[in-house]
């Protein structure tokens, strides 16, 4: 891998995305999201999609000048249009505006519909996190996942991202509904290293670990099995109910017309009802009692969600971030 300044990487895709017409501003801060993901750690949703982000701009699945648009509203809660705009930027100022409710109303919520993949869905807790909020957000995919009892993809690995503040390091939740999302599932057969345990069927049904296998036969192991089939059916029910976007069900299963998808956003003002003299302090002793937990294993320790996220923001930071060589020269040749 070649480390480069993050600096360089940002610019150089902000100059890309210029290319293609996005406005400077809108180039800087879509461009500033995939830096910043791989900054993180999360290669697969950062630099290394930036490619086939662009493919999906090249073939018209996201309309680069198009901005989100409000179509109803009431109280706490807010319908809006996508208007298949770019997913990272439609998801950050839809995250900001149920931001912007929570603090007058205590708690806000905009459905997002008609819009496009959110790149890394962890960034929008982060964001939540920063402002001193709850974030909770969720969008539902193309049909990628088979559900419990089924032998062919037709519900989505619909992430879901729940965030908490917290002054020493937020925690934040990042998670498919799959045991391993299809990037991870990706860096694995890239490493030509097998799963630490069964993520999946191969085509003959028999569970695995074999990351190639499972992308083979397209049926990853859904998280709690029956229960993370569930979960990622009712999410794609009540993404698509509140911003009548569309459902998993109606989403093209081809990756470069994944259009249209349904998102929700909610944000909690923890202080709405007045600041609670231990409320800062919660967050802080389950933190504590974590690391205090007996690890399984000599050597190793007991991590909150998002505590490896800033060992590696840190790192990366400081070294540059580590971008596969084939991947960078595809940006340069954009």
């Amino acid at each position: 891998m070649n480390r480069i300044p993050i600096d360089e990487v940002c610019e150089t895709l902000a100059a890309v995305l210029r290319r293609f017409g996005f406005t400077d501003e809108r180039a800087q801060t879509c461009a500033r999201l995939f830096t910043e993901t791989t900054c993180d750690g999360v290669y697969t949703h950062g630099i290394n999609r930036f490619p086939r982000f662009v493919a999906t701009v090249r073939n018209g699945a996201v309309d680069v000048e198009a901005q989100p648009q409000v179509v109803s509203h009431f109280g706490a809660m807010e319908r809006w249009d996508g208007q298949c705009g770019p997913g990272n930027l439609n998801a950050l100022a839809a995250m900001e505006r149920a931001m912007e409710l929570s603090r007058e109303h205590g708690l806000g919520c905009v459905a997002l519909g008609n819009t496009n993949h959110w790149m890394r869905g962890g960034t929008y807790g982060w964001q939540a996190a920063e402002a001193g909020l709850i974030g909770i957000c969720w969008t539902n995919t193309m049909p990628n996942l088979p559900p419990w009892g089924g032998a062919e993809p037709c519900i989505g690995n619909n992430p879901l991202v729940i965030a908490v503040p917290r002054a020493e390091g937020h925690v934040v939740l990042d998670m498919a509904m799959s045991q391993f999302s299809y990037g991870a599932l990706e860096s694995y057969r890239n490493r030509g290293e097998m799963l630490p345990m069964e993520g999946g069927f191969d085509v003959e049904g028999n569970l695995t670990r074999d990351p190639a296998a499972i992308e083979k036969s397209q049926r990853a192991l859904p998280v709690g099995y029956w229960k993370g089939s569930g979960l990622s059916i009712v999410l794609d029910m009540i993404a698509a109910m509140t911003s009548l976007g569309l459902a998993t069900h109606q989403l093209a299963a081809d990756p470069l017309r994944e259009t249209g998808l349904s998102q929700v956003f909610v944000a909690m003002n923890p202080d709405a009802l007045g600041p609670a003299p231990t409320g800062s302090h919660i967050a802080d002793e389950v933190v504590a009692s974590l690391h205090r937990c007996k690890p399984a294993k000599a050597g190793s320790a007991v991590r909150y969600p998002g505590e490896q996220t800033l060992r590696m923001r840190a790192e990366n930071q400081r070294l540059g971030l580590p971008i596969d060589p084939t991947v960078w020269a595809q940006i340069l040749a954009m």
